[in-house]
């Protein structure tokens, strides 16, 4: 059950009587602010009768008895219906499934080593990394992004697989497949050549500074163009800004969660906080032509 927008009204206009009217007949909708303007969105199934009766009652009726068509109680899709509309989001997780299961989350050395943004070799207790250039030339262009499959440990993968799934169908129900992909590869190029570039040659990996790219990418797009499908609820925002400044503390690494990618986390939320603002003003614009 789709909606779509029935009325766009100015701000001054008064939509309080009317929205009350239609809850009293249990009509669905709902309303939000965009480009200057209060926008009321149906069922598309109920768009006419709900614009018709705002033409009749504009200010509400309580007194007045409508007969209405009412849209069904609306049911959570399954997880399966949602991934029919998430493909791209579900590749990224398969894949990252896969290479979870291929590296035994980390501890199969022998593969890891490809997908890394540095090649590595073991000689005893020491790891000695091949340079970036060395690769490049190779043709091992894959390694400014891959590591954003590698995982190290269970719960590792878990969080940044549900983070993932739920930023991810947002970007993708609102701007499409190609858009998410293109966005997943633009930030983890940035944030894994930024970790490179603050910590030297190293291990790590993880799709975090994606994630991080994904929400910049949502908060402030939404600030610019208001839009239910980036609306995130604020203590989810406050929690991963806050972690973040947890991670950037030295606090986790201290009780035993290992090295933190803070390099990797803030240049994601930066492109993506740029990239929100460049699809927020066009989106804007595109609204008020």
């Amino acid at each position: 059950m789709s909606a779509v927008a029935v009325l766009r009204l100015p701000l001054a206009v008064d939509l309080s009587g009317f929205v009350k009217l239609l809850q009293r007949m249990q009509v669905p909708h709902r309303v939000s602010e965009e480009a200057g303007e209060q926008v009321l969105w149906a069922p598309s199934e109920i768009s006419e009768d709900v614009r018709s009766l705002y033409e009749r009652f504009p200010a509400g009726d309580p007194d007045q008895q409508l007969d209405i068509p009412v849209a069904p109680t609306f049911k959570r899709p399954s997880f399966a219906e949602q991934l029919k509309h998430a493909k791209a989001t579900g590749f990224i997780l398969l894949l990252s499934l896969l290479v979870g299961g291929l590296t035994y989350l980390g501890d199969n050395l022998e593969t890891v080593r490809w997908l890394t943004f540095l090649d590595f070799r073991v000689a005893g207790d020491y790891i000695h990394f091949t340079p970036l250039a060395d690769s490049l030339a190779a043709g091992q262009w894959w390694r400014l992004f891959t590591p954003m499959l590698l995982h190290f440990g269970i719960l590792h993968l878990a969080m940044n697989g549900m983070w993932y799934w739920e930023l991810g169908r947002r970007i993708e129900s609102r701007q499409g497949s190609i858009n998410l992909l293109g966005l997943t590869l633009l930030f983890s190029l940035v944030s894994n050549y930024a970790q490179f570039a603050w910590s030297g040659p190293s291990l790590f990996g993880g799709l975090s500074g994606v994630l991080y790219g994904l929400l910049g990418h949502c908060w402030i797009f939404q600030l610019l163009a208001p839009n239910p499908a980036y609306r995130l609820p604020r203590g989810v925002l406050v929690m991963m800004l806050v972690w973040l400044v947890i991670c950037m503390s030295g606090l986790v690494s201290m009780i035993g969660f290992g090295q933190i990618a803070n390099a990797a986390h803030v240049s994601g939320l930066l492109i993506g906080c740029f990239t929100g603002l460049l699809g927020g003003l066009y989106n804007r614009r595109k609204l008020a032509a």
